[in-house]
């Protein structure tokens, strides 16, 4: 008898040992594909076709799709969002630059882009486990949750969008004013040598 309860501790912490080894590698490979976000996004938009796919060929699991769908409009929202909200930050504190005599502070998000990718990839796997399971196919009627889905969106983005309009900040790198001095300078060095 003493055998069979000296046994449990053992193997709990050989699991808890192989459950901490498999965490670690999953880790390593993650922080790997740090620096290749468009090959991330290609893998996370060929997940989402898949599942898709999945759902159409199904012919069901709605609810699934539309807590994904509000899931995945609430990290965009992060996204988009600035760190602190000016709203929110007494006057005399740190603001985004208003004007061009302001003083440079980069637009940080919320929600990095990084974590940001790695929750919608997340939710698409947990999501597409979840269409194999028939009691997640509760039987609605679909296009209500999709028009409800997209006036929720519209609303959202529109509150979002007019936040970005009043407080003059773009989330996106595309467009901004980008600054090659070392580049530029180096250059400029070489051509006077030649001369």
């Amino acid at each position: 008898m003493e055998g069979v309860g000296g046994d449990g501790p053992l193997t709990a912490a050989a699991l808890n040992q192989r459950r901490h080894e498999f965490s670690r590698i999953f880790q390593y490979y993650l922080d790997k594909t740090t620096p290749h976000a468009l090959y991330r996004w290609i893998g996370t938009f060929a997940l989402a076709c898949l599942y898709a796919l999945r759902v159409y060929y199904a012919q069901g699991f709605y609810i699934v799709s539309y807590g994904l769908g509000i899931y995945l409009l609430n990290l965009l929202i992060g996204f988009l969002s600035p760190l602190t909200d000016p709203e929110l930050e007494p006057s005399d504190g740190p603001t985004l630059p208003t004007k061009g005599s302001d003083e440079f502070k980069p637009f940080i998000r919320r929600l990095p882009e990084f974590k940001f990718w790695y929750a919608i990839t997340k939710a698409f796997c947990v999501a597409f486990v979840m269409t194999f399971f028939s009691l997640f196919d509760v039987p609605v009627f679909w296009p209500i949750l999709l028009i409800y889905w997209i006036v929720l969106f519209v609303l959202t983005m529109k509150r979002q969008i007019m936040h970005m309009i009043k407080y003059r900040y773009i989330p996106f790198n595309t467009g901004k004013q980008k600054y090659g001095g070392g580049k530029r300078a180096a250059s400029g060095a070489s051509s006077s040598r030649a001369d």
